[in-house]
């Protein structure tokens, strides 16, 4: 079992999640718990781990952010199971791979309840890996690119300690996370947890929030709308893409490889805001003015992926440019605010 929590070898094997699990006749499916699995990444994980027949998916969400359209095909299918139910309570069912999402994840959500966002990353998460050890499913957490704070090292690699503002008004989110980290590798080399953390850097897509105040979203929102793209001042502040899909297929290659992470999972393409209103401005509406505004508060200047780890431990990079990621996304946001391509 490789891992970077000084390579601690765990007591005893927790049980299997089934007595049937290795049954002679008939082995059960494989459980899959996906929380926050109505998100926007939530939901694009459920539908792929869907097409797997083997799999019975059951979803916790409590719809803070999430949303139960983004599930709709699978509502009342014989493998999916769709729970109400807020992480930061327990919950007691049984399963075999616990992927914990849930968890606010844009500025402007995260903010708007700092004090919920801290329990969903540390109750939730401790009360995610509590049915990890009960029942012995290994579980992966969806950490995040902000445990490096604005990093002073570029790119980033795993081996990076970040530097993080511990009483900014991210930090609820930034810290969070880092305390969601440090409980999993605490329950791994206490109880021998199978545990897999993955650091997404910036994922974009179909069904993100509207108005999630995410850069690419506000973008393609705003030339929809004819509006001007605002971009925050300075603009030279650089972040990094990837698309939904890329990510999915990431989380799910490190679930199933044997590395306990933290891999960093994102697209290692760099662009500044500028460039990026640029490139929306082109694909989507060439009539848009660009104009600058203020910015928020610890606002990272730059944010790149060194993906060497998940290339060469779980043989994962992103294959969708940003380019061809935007119309994708620009056809799904046209379709839920009812504004057609003008002729």
């Amino acid at each position: 079992m490789a891992s970077n929590g000084n390579n601690h070898v765990s007591t005893k094997p927790p049980p299997e999640p089934s007595p049937l699990r290795k049954a002679k006749f008939f082995q059960a499916n494989m459980r899959i718990l996906v929380t926050g699995g109505a998100g926007f990444i939530g939901s694009h994980l459920v539908d792929k781990l869907m097409e797997n027949e083997k799999n019975e998916v059951v979803v916790v969400d409590n719809y803070f952010t999430g949303s139960k359209d983004n599930l709709k095909q699978w509502i009342g299918h014989p493998r999916f199971e769709l729970i109400r139910h807020d992480v930061t309570e327990p919950l007691l069912i049984e399963v075999d791979r616990i992927y914990h999402l849930a968890c606010p994840a844009s500025p402007i959500f995260y903010k708007y309840n700092p004090v919920k966002t801290i329990k969903t990353n540390v109750l939730g998460t401790m009360n995610m890996l509590g049915l990890a050890k009960r029942t012995g499913a290994r579980i992966l957490l969806t950490s995040t690119s902000e445990v490096y704070g604005d990093p002073l090292v570029h790119p980033q690699d795993e081996s990076y300690w970040g530097n993080v503002n511990p009483i900014g008004v991210r930090s609820c989110y930034d810290e969070g996370k880092r305390v969601a980290e440090t409980l999993m590798f605490d329950y791994h080399r206490q109880h021998g947890i199978e545990i897999r953390i993955a650091r997404i850097f910036n994922t974009y897509g179909p069904r993100m929030n509207i108005d999630d105040g995410r850069v690419v979203s506000n973008f393609i929102a705003q030339a929809i709308r004819d509006e001007a793209l605002t971009v925050q001042l300075p603009g030279t502040q650089t972040r990094s893409f990837c698309y939904v899909s890329d990510m999915v297929d990431g989380l799910i290659r490190l679930m199933e490889g044997d590395n306990t992470g933290p891999i960093n999972i994102g697209n290692p393409g760099e662009f500044t805001m500028i460039e990026l209103a640029e490139n929306v401005k082109e694909l989507i509406n060439p009539e848009v003015k660009i104009i600058t505004v203020e910015n928020t508060p610890d606002d990272p200047r730059q944010r790149k992926p060194d993906i060497t780890k998940a290339k060469e431990l779980i043989g994962w990079e992103p294959k969708i440019k940003l380019r061809d990621g935007i119309p994708l996304m620009e056809e799904d946001f046209r379709g839920r605010l009812g504004i057609s391509r003008k002729k």
